[in-house]
């Protein structure tokens, strides 16, 4: 429980609770201009709302800087209290009381894992929780829980995840893939030598700072038997990208066995030199704030999508 100012004993009027909801909103931009967009007012109009706010309250609960504005500690505490009471109170409102499994659930996941390997169950997840509407967004970033209203996120990464709860779902294993022709055509088959002769596809986001090179990189210190890393490479930010690439032979991409089993199981690649190993220590996590009540409909979607994982093979 946060220890609040003084000040706040009062009890609020109405005009004070219209302005704690246009503080809670600029709060969340950290802009008093997007919070104006969101809320069809002028940023002049926000701002003078939240002056008056904390002339009545004598609280500061921003310092104004040079091109930005950022929270108070006051302003902090508040904020976040603000929003457990909001997001408590559209939890209510969004559903029936005795309809627990349904209401609006936001997943955030890295683009090549929602793409190879989410979407193709997502009618399973329907048929499963037909209240629950789902909002699936992706992207490459470490997305800030605070700000961007997600209740999950699926990440690929070693398990480091500061401040945050993370639950270990798949363990991935990789290897160089191909197509079969692009294979042949370099006579790839046990020679890993033959690697010099070739186009390398690097993802270049494959985890929290990776270097454009880093998945190819720790494989051939590990694997490649001395062989120097060949100059010649195509990069993308997307490790599905780097697949389909190689599966138009445009080159060999580092594979994860989650994200390739079907394409090897159809012959569009093939494994030219070992099978799938570990590398490193990078897997797939289900992450998520801190919760003191966590809603039914978002443990159910963490315990649906462990119940994938287990049905996935190689984990």
């Amino acid at each position: 429980m946060y220890n609040l100012p003084p000040r706040l004993d009062a009890k609020l009027n109405s005009s004070q609770f219209s302005n704690l909801f246009t503080f809670q909103v600029a709060a969340r931009h950290l802009s008093f201009s997007k919070a104006a967009d969101e809320l069809c007012l002028t940023a002049s109009a926000v701002s003078h709302r939240i002056a008056r706010l904390e002339a009545e309250l004598s609280i500061q609960l921003f310092r104004r800087l040079t091109r930005r504005v950022e929270l108070t500690e006051a302003g902090e505490r508040i904020f976040e209290i603000l929003q457990q009471t909001l997001g408590d109170l559209s939890e209510v409102l969004a559903q029936p009381v005795d309809a627990d499994l349904a209401g609006p659930l936001t997943l955030y996941a890295h683009p090549s894992i929602a793409h190879s390997w989410l979407v193709p169950r997502l009618a399973e997840f329907g048929l499963r929780f037909p209240g629950v509407r789902l909002d699936l967004r992706v992207g490459n970033d470490r997305i800030d829980f605070r700000t961007r209203q997600i209740d999950l996120a699926l990440y690929y990464g070693n398990g480091e995840f500061h401040g945050l709860v993370a639950h270990k779902l798949m363990q991935e294993r990789v290897a160089p893939v191909c197509s079969p022709q692009y294979a042949e055509r370099h006579g790839l088959t046990g020679a890993v030598e033959q690697l010099q002769q070739c186009t390398l596809l690097h993802d270049s986001l494959a985890w929290d700072h990776a270097t454009f090179d880093s998945e190819w990189a720790l494989w051939i210190r590990q694997h490649g038997n001395g062989v120097p890393m060949p100059k010649r490479g195509v990069t993308f930010d997307r490790s599905d990208l780097c697949v389909t690439a190689a599966i138009h032979h445009a080159g060999v991409a580092i594979g994860r066995e989650h994200l390739v089993s079907e394409a090897i199981g159809q012959g569009r690649l093939v494994l030219p030199f070992t099978g799938f190993t570990r590398s490193g220590e990078y897997d797939y996590y289900i992450v998520h704030p801190t919760l003191e009540a966590m809603p039914r409909r978002v443990s159910a979607c963490i315990a649906w999508l462990q119940e994938c994982a287990a049905q996935t093979p190689g984990v």
